[in-house]
């Protein structure tokens, strides 16, 4: 009874924190971040108006278009920020750090010393130097194990029944980047964690102690600057990449456009979360001038279905398991053919 009560209390404090989201600096759709988007959507604004773009209204018109939350996929995406974090993610609560634990214990043989490391805890200065370096290995080396991870999500026919749920999203806004399928969560989560614990313990071998990532507001560093520069924009529909080369070097929200895009030309292109040169070093970089031929969602594959939480959950084990019956009939059918075939004539 006891064991009910707790379980209980948990999941009622997990979902207080979903609820919370927009004042944790932790996550994507914290107040700060979500008003740095802002600020640059206003900037982007103004310089459409500057050069005579047409932009239907003010500038509130031009942030929250009808065409974007008068979308029923719109405000799927809200019903299942809810409905997947408040369930979905209390199951598979804790996971992460288990996995990041298991390969940096395998390496220190222990994990004493990793708490500091994972709370995100401020170095002191005579670390500094050496937290610097960690935070500059782990951002490159996690980003890597990211473009993998995600390469693999579209390239494998079975888990790409999972991912396409976040791509179903016929037009985006910063709460679609939660439109997550859990098995698809699973998979991010197991390749990153076990990435991010075994550079920590690799870390704590050559330091003799286990860095914590510089940190301001209780965030990583890097992962701060990240979101203050416009993350929010990735998902939604104002346009915006940098010029020149440094599109193939930084972050922008046109790069990530591309990548939702279900046109042609950008169908499994820029893969890369934080840093596109992955995509560049490996073919996989896409940058058009603009976004006219940009168009979010599955294209051809959409089938109508994806119109309920439910079905943003069931649909996707659905079309997996025929994927892996198809295979398993298509094995069964080769062992059929290569096998010896008896003659029907009788034995004299």
């Amino acid at each position: 009874m006891q064991t009910g009560i707790d379980l209980l209390d948990r999941f009622i404090a997990h979902a207080m924190d979903i609820v919370m989201f927009p004042f944790d600096s932790q996550q994507r759709i914290f107040v700060l971040y979500l008003a740095c988007s802002v600020v640059i959507a206003f900037v982007i604004y103004m310089l459409a108006r500057r050069r005579g773009a047409q932009t239907e209204g003010g500038f509130l018109r031009f942030l929250f278009p009808k065409h974007v939350w008068q979308h029923p996929s719109a405000w799927l995406d809200l019903r299942y920020f809810f409905f997947h974090r408040i369930f979905g993610h209390f199951l598979i609560l804790g996971l992460g750090t288990w996995f990041t634990v298991l390969p940096y214990k395998y390496i220190t043989g222990t994990d004493q010393v990793m708490a500091k490391a994972l709370d995100n805890i401020t170095p002191p200065l005579t670390e500094l130097g050496q937290s610097l370096g960690f935070m500059v290995v782990a951002v490159i080396v996690a980003d890597l194990i990211s473009y993998v991870a995600h390469y693999l999500q579209h390239k494998s026919v079975f888990l790409w029944q999972f991912h396409k749920v976040h791509h179903s999203a016929e037009v985006m806004h910063p709460v679609s980047n939660y439109r997550e399928h859990p098995v698809d969560n699973l998979f991010y989560i197991t390749l990153n964690g076990f990435g991010y614990g075994a550079i920590l313990g690799l870390a704590t071998l050559i330091y003799g102690f286990t860095p914590s990532l510089p940190s301001l507001l209780g965030v990583p560093a890097m992962h701060l600057l990240f979101n203050v520069a416009g993350y929010n924009l990735r998902h939604s529909h104002i346009w915006l990449k940098w010029p020149g080369k440094l599109s193939m070097i930084f972050p922008s929200p046109a790069h990530h456009h591309v990548h939702h895009s279900c046109h042609p030309d950008h169908i499994d292109r820029n893969f890369a979360f934080m840093l596109p040169i992955w995509d560049v070093i490996f073919g996989t970089y896409h940058m058009p001038e603009d976004n006219r031929d940009v168009k979010f969602g599955i294209g051809k594959e959409d089938k109508g279905e994806f119109t309920s939480c439910a079905r943003l959950y069931w649909v996707p084990c659905r079309d997996a398991y025929r994927v892996v019956r198809r295979r398993l009939r298509r094995k069964g059918g080769q062992s059929q053919a290569a096998a010896p075939q008896t003659s029907n004539i009788p034995a004299e």
